[in-house]
């Protein structure tokens, strides 16, 4: 017979009530745990997504680390500066090793004096190193390189005029985006007014103070401010998409608005000194005007002779050996070139180059021109756009307490349907001039400063 277990075993062992018990309350603190852990990660994802917050700032800075068409501005900075070092190793001398092998398929002698001297051996070996150089009386080396050096400097600042260009850009679709936000808030404030309105008009039919044709009005009211609503919406999604494009984020975004300060405006001739001296597509075309004088001198080395020099170290060996094998030999040589006639080519390349020249010259003359025409436009612009801004806010204000008034005057009988759709429409006008004035103005500030060569300054502090 089996021994029977302990009693100090069975009083240990758990009943079924006292197991389901504990486990339950394992259950409980498990879904505690896990209730807990999804809402901090629910509130660590709405931070994460609360944070794509961008200012105008914010979108600058990530546009010029991003964009493709600023990297290949870069890009072209780089070619340039490669240009330099090709055009540096002109001023270098080459060095030079080289080899040789050669297996003849028979040896062959002859006879001298009845004595046997050898003709072609059966193989043969040259090796050395040489040293050469070449220029040409005139240093037009020393002028490619200064060519090189003014490329680098030239794309530098084409690089910038293509930054100015595209933060230009950037600014023109964040405040369409601003725009369209709020041309989404007038829809929505528009639709409440002709919501109320068409209570109004139920409560007046319903006692008899309006016919139904009023009712009928303000239907119709109210499903083209719905209609304008969903306009509204899509193009409030259409100008994201462009934002999110052209900057380089992710669609789902948010706008902090930026306000540009207000400073004193300065004089026009002061705007036209400014833009002269900071405008980088300016300075570009000045430096291509040096790129093209350096280039005809260039051409005009063409003419001048050339020096070589060179310095040689050579060794040879044979199978079988000759009496006259001269195993190891070390010269050098100089060698004057004097080309006298290419058929025309050098006094081409110089008219070439010339006439490059002058094209370099007209188009700044042409530019400077242009840039005066610019800055004067946005100096204009800015002065309207600042006016209308200051009578839009008036408008505003005449057209809301106007609407009030109609509105309080149709609910009582005192206006008809006609003065509240009439008051209405006024308003809705005075609230789209009022929002595009507000974000025309604020790009005219910066359009101004990109025709005066200061945005990056301004816009990148």
């Amino acid at each position: 017979m089996f021994p029977s277990p302990p009693i100090s075993f069975l009083e240990a062992a758990p009943s079924k009530g006292h197991f389901d018990k504990q486990f339950g309350g394992k259950m409980y603190q498990f879904r505690v745990s896990a209730l807990g852990l999804f809402l901090i990660l629910f509130s660590l994802h709405t931070g994460i997504a609360a944070a794509a917050e961008y200012s105008l700032e914010d979108l600058f800075k990530i546009a010029i680390e991003r964009s493709e068409k600023i990297k290949i501005s870069e890009e072209n900075v780089t070619i340039a500066e490669a240009g330099k070092s090709k055009a540096l190793s002109a001023l270098i001398p080459k060095v030079t090793a080289f080899s040789g092998y050669t297996v003849y398929d028979q040896t062959k002698y002859g006879s001298s004096a009845g004595s046997p001297v050898l003709i072609q051996p059966s193989d043969t070996s040259v090796w050395g190193a040489r040293i050469d150089q070449s220029f040409y009386l005139n240093g037009r080396e020393l002028t490619a390189l200064r060519i090189s050096r003014e490329t680098i400097d030239r794309s530098r600042y084409d690089l910038a005029s293509s930054r100015d260009d595209y933060l230009l850009t950037v600014a023109g679709a964040y405040y369409d985006v601003l725009r369209a936000g709020k041309g989404l808030d007038i829809a929505d404030a528009n639709l409440e007014r002709l919501t109320k309105y068409r209570d109004a008009a139920k409560t007046r039919l319903r006692v008899g103070e309006v016919t139904k044709t009023t009712l009928l009005r303000a239907e119709g009211e109210l499903s083209g401010a719905q209609s304008e609503r969903i306009r509204a919406r899509n193009a409030l999604e259409l100008t994201k998409a462009v934002l999110a494009r052209v900057v380089g984020i992710a669609p789902d975004f948010t706008l902090k608005e930026s306000v540009r300060e207000e400073r004193e405006l300065p004089s026009l001739p002061s705007l036209f000194d400014t833009a002269m001296k900071e405008r980088s597509d300016l300075k570009s075309l000045e430096m291509q005007k040096k790129i093209a004088e350096d280039q005809v001198a260039y051409a005009k080395g063409a003419y001048w002779p050339t020096v070589s020099l060179s310095a040689v170290y050579a060794g040879a060996d044979q199978d079988p050996t000759s009496a006259t094998l001269n195993r190891e030999s070390k010269y050098v040589g100089a060698a004057l070139n004097f080309p006298i006639f290419e058929g025309g080519f050098r006094s081409a390349d110089v008219r070439e180059a010339r006439s490059r020249q002058k094209q370099s010259e007209l188009a700044y003359a042409d530019t400077v021109k242009s840039v005066k025409i610019d800055v004067q436009n946005a100096y204009l612009d800015l002065l309207t756009q600042k006016g209308i801004l200051q009578f839009l806010g008036d408008q505003l204000v005449y057209a809301r307490d106007n609407y009030n008034a109609v509105a309080k005057q149709f609910e009582f009988g005192l206006a008809s349907s006609l003065d509240v759709i009439d008051a209405n429409n006024l308003l809705l006008s005075a609230e789209r001039q009022m929002a595009d004035a507000v974000y025309s103005y604020q790009l005219a500030i910066l359009r101004l400063d990109r025709t005066t060569g200061v945005l990056q300054k301004t816009a990148l502090k």
